[in-house]
């Protein structure tokens, strides 16, 4: 029997816009399946593209309060622009425009979807891009999220009877989606990022274990400015996958939020596509039924790479270093230069990256001394050791 594969479909987004000046693009949506496309991803023998049912209100209901989506629907409906920062709304971060509700909702109905053909239909990954919304709170919008499309899925998975590993790998912390399931060991939450200390959301610190039942099941390892690619994958290889291994989840949910790149202008870190495509192999090697989302990056090229490389894994194909000249050629039509596609070449100072280096093995050790115990007892002493 062949591994199928799902990628979600969207419809037209052209109608959606975070305004002009934001940094959110929903065209990079359009960029990344435009790249899949001319890589031959799109027609695939064993994938299917799947067009999600609608979320429904006792799903939404399940993440968040009632009365914060009632006031979702009312500023999406309404003519005249309005705010309300009791619930995060309106202020430059999440602002209010025609069809918010809609717009939030396509993203929870494709990550849900996915959820469903990986527990429900057979499926070995299911790929919702429009998905990663994972700072929305259950009673307010966060860091351009509005519903926390992760939660509701999540939520359903549980109900399946599911356990699932959570990874996260945006560069911002995904706050949303550990403070709902802070105290539930069904969860175990992995999230790498660029640390709280100086960077939104200002969460996401070794010593957020958890709590209750859920006590080390949530794990952070907070990133300093200038963490590379090496640093990176240490922080993945020492800790994320043996957790990931150890807890063996029915299901791997992961984040793949592209501002950790270094060409990104919201964040600091200086991943590349070597690390990404690195930590996408050993996701597949796992052989765990996986749900994946987008989430950030605010370079739209890079997220079109970022995005078409995990897509290619999934599926087992090896890309071509070399972008598809069609692809070059729409893009440079669009006004992007061909340079604009490759990595930035910004280096870290000797002090900078040794900070860094330092931060990382800090919280590696914090994880090693105080969740391993919890989750993988003396498999966690070996790595202590």
């Amino acid at each position: 029997m062949s591994r199928k594969t799902a990628l979600i479909a969207c419809t037209d987004l052209s109608g959606y816009c975070y305004g002009e000046q934001h940094p959110f693009k929903v065209q990079r949506y359009r960029l990344a399946r435009d790249l899949m496309d001319a890589y031959g991803l799109l027609n695939l023998p064993a994938m299917a593209e799947v067009r999600p049912r609608a979320v429904t209100e006792p799903q939404l209901l399940g993440a968040h309060r009632a009365d914060y989506l009632e006031r979702l629907r009312e500023f999406s409906a309404a003519e005249e622009p309005r705010a309300d920062f009791r619930y995060g709304l309106g202020d430059v971060e999440n602002p209010v425009f025609p069809g918010v509700y809609d717009w939030a909702c396509l993203g929870v109905s494709g990550t849900l979807e996915a959820a469903r053909l990986v527990a429900e239909d057979g499926f070995a990954a299911a790929f919702n891009p429009l998905g990663g919304y994972h700072h929305a709170q259950a009673g307010r919008a966060s860091g351009f999220s509005y519903l926390n499309d992760a939660v509701v899925a999540i939520n359903y998975l549980l109900e399946q009877g599911k356990t699932v590993v959570y990874l996260d790998l945006d560069a911002h912390h995904g706050d949303g989606v550990q403070n709902a399931f802070y105290g539930d060991d069904r969860v175990l939450t992995i999230s790498l990022h660029e640390s709280g200390v100086y960077f939104f959301p200002g969460t996401g610190f070794e010593n957020e274990t958890g709590e209750g039942a859920g006590r080390g099941y949530s794990v952070n390892i907070p990133l300093l400015a200038h963490t590379d690619d090496a640093l990176f994958m240490k922080a993945f290889d020492e800790v994320a996958f043996p957790l990931i291994a150890a807890f063996d989840p029915d299901v791997l949910f992961t984040q793949l939020g592209a501002d950790t790149f270094r060409t990104d202008p919201l964040t600091r870190l200086e991943v590349t596509t070597h690390a990404y495509s690195y930590i996408m192999r050993k996701l597949r090697a796992l052989e765990i039924p996986w749900v994946a989302v987008g989430g950030g990056g605010y370079d739209q090229m890079n997220v079109a790479r970022a995005w078409t490389i995990a897509w290619g894994i999934m599926n087992d194909r090896e890309l071509s270093p070399r972008l598809p000249a069609r692809f070059v050629e729409l893009i440079s039509q669009l006004g992007y230069p061909h340079r604009m596609l490759l990595d930035a070449m910004h280096w870290a100072e000797e002090d900078d990256r040794n900070r860094a280096l330092d931060a990382v093995e800090k919280s590696i050790a914090y994880v090693r001394d105080h969740i391993f115990p919890v989750l993988i007892g003396d498999y966690g002493k070996r790595y202590r050791t």
